[in-house]
């Protein structure tokens, strides 16, 4: 299996899509294959392209910008992972201009058109059912990942807002270590918090014998749950 077979056969929208389908449904679906640097902008909220894609290889960020510079880490995307559709989808009116996505390093992605996956095609593909329950367990599972971050965001310091974070990393993983996908820098971005402030939070939990830490790996000791 190559890269890019490996990748679409790792993406919640292709589930239980037989491997034979898959030639089918790619041209059923007007796929299209672009590479981007990196650094480079790979989809602006307000493009309005009506398509969704897929990242094959390399990694990517979806960042929301403010006018005074400041900067939000929205999401992290890894091979297989899908991106755009909440833009393909939504009303113009409902479009956030300052979402963008970015390529982190070097990335590969397959475009579909969005029209296509949500309508069945006049000849009858099987999997176009299918195409359709996995697009809507997508947006859920979205939906739900961003409550979950909205949670997160909720607390009222860094400290809170860490232990919320490493403790639904914990139930995600089911282990007390594991690897989170940001850096420090993109964890920070992600909560809305300074940098310089959540690395001495992580220190104070960790001389607190909370957690300990070495880059983006972390375990979380007996005691933490008591101060989640």
């Amino acid at each position: 299996m190559d890269h890019t077979e490996s990748a679409l056969a790792g993406c919640r929208l292709f589930a239980g899509i037989r491997p034979g389908e898959l030639n089918q449904m790619l041209s059923c679906l007007d796929s299209v294959e672009t590479s981007y640097a990196a650094g480079a902008t790979i989809l602006f909220a307000g493009d309005r392209s009506r398509r969704v894609g897929v990242l094959l290889s390399g990694r990517a960020e979806i960042l929301r910008e403010e006018l005074s510079g400041a900067r939000t880490l929205v999401a992290a995307l890894l091979p297989g992972e899908l991106f755009g559709e909440g833009f393909a989808c939504a009303s113009p009116q409902a479009a956030a201009p300052q979402l963008r996505v970015q390529a982190d390093l070097p990335c590969r992605v397959l475009w579909l058109a969005f029209e296509r996956i949500i309508t069945t095609c006049s000849s009858g593909c099987a999997f176009h059912t299918r195409l359709i329950a996995n697009m809507m367990a997508v947006l859920a599972d979205k939906n739900l990942l961003l409550n979950r971050r909205i949670g997160h965001l909720s607390k009222r310091t860094t400290r809170e807002k860490l232990l919320s974070y490493l403790s639904e990393q914990q139930s995600l993983c089911g282990a007390s270590s594991f690897v989170i996908p940001f850096n420090r820098q993109e964890l920070a971005d992600y909560l809305c918090v300074e940098r310089s402030a959540m690395s001495a939070a992580l220190c104070r939990l960790r001389d607190e014998g909370l957690i300990s830490f070495s880059r983006s790996r972390f375990e979380l000791h007996a005691d933490f749950k008591d101060h989640v």
